[in-house]
């Protein structure tokens, strides 16, 4: 069906297909296809503030009106849209697909099977798995992690640890508890953009000190990469894949973040960013 609406003018879509970790699936956005507007702008509708590319309005891979519920996520996926130059690279494009996957919900979910699905991420948490050898990266790990680890525990007040077993740490009900009544005070976007940052980092914890801004990008991919990094270290690397590696899973992060926060933006900017 979507790709009968991307042929037709008025339903201007991201294509996509169902993918993704954990069970759930999400939109995968296509390659890329030559630039066919001029202009972007955004216009606000009964149902939010809408995505307009010349004189047509976008629509998601299920051909429904590209509504979102901030006039400041508007922008920004706007500017995701007007940055495109010749060539339209759709797999650019993080907000855009994060939205659609937000208005078409392809999984069928609701909010508390999303938040479950969050939790979830607990039992395999990269920072709760440890190794004993190497005895430096041991060490590293300590080191590294620890301290977010007990920032996470001071500030939802639960009990995490970690473990080197294969089985990991047993986390308390109570914990799991915590998370779930702290996940529930966001809407459904917003529980989107969570999974995904928390799909891009493996971690709960790393994912939340990033929207909570404890840590940075930079920190928090750093972090989830540490292991990697490590024996890159001690035995090198391909340089240009692991730059591509390390650049894309920044920009999702730091998209899947952004959109959190946009999520969460009832204000509304008086003075339009982008222009005819």
């Amino acid at each position: 069906m979507w790709r009968q609406a991307l042929g037709r003018l008025p339903a201007l879509a991201v294509r996509g297909r169902p993918l993704g970790p954990g069970g759930g699936r999400a939109y995968a956005p296509p390659a890329e296809r030559k630039r066919f507007y001029q202009n972007v702008s955004i216009s606000q509708g009964e149902g939010g503030f809408e995505i307009n590319l010349d004189h047509r309005k976008l629509k998601t891979p299920q051909a429904k009106l590209f509504t979102v519920p901030s006039e400041a996520l508007a922008i920004a996926v706007a500017t995701e849209w007007d940055s495109q130059k010749d060539t339209i690279k759709f797999y650019t494009m993080h907000l855009t697909t994060l939205c659609n996957t937000a208005l078409d919900n392809p999984t069928q979910r609701n909010k508390v099977q999303l938040i479950r699905a969050a939790v979830k991420f607990l039992e395999t948490d990269t920072l709760c798995y440890r190794v004993e050898e190497p005895a430096a990266l041991a060490e590293l790990q300590k080191k590294e992690w620890d301290p977010i680890v007990a920032w996470a525990e001071k500030r939802y007040n639960v009990t995490i640890g970690s473990s080197t077993s294969i089985m990991g740490p047993n986390i308390p009900a109570s914990t799991r508890d915590t998370f779930i009544s702290h996940l529930a005070s966001y809407n459904m976007w917003a529980l989107q953009g969570i999974e995904y940052v928390i799909t891009q980092l493996k971690s709960l914890i790393l994912s939340m000190g990033l929207i909570d801004r404890h840590i940075t990008v930079e920190k928090a991919v750093l972090l989830s990469r540490l292991e990697e990094e490590y024996q890159i270290q001690r035995w090198g690397n391909v340089e240009w894949a692991h730059d591509y590696d390390l650049c894309e899973l920044r920009a999702r992060a730091a998209a899947g973040t952004l959109f959190v926060h946009l999520c969460s933006e009832s204000s509304t900017v008086k003075h339009k960013l982008l222009q005819d």
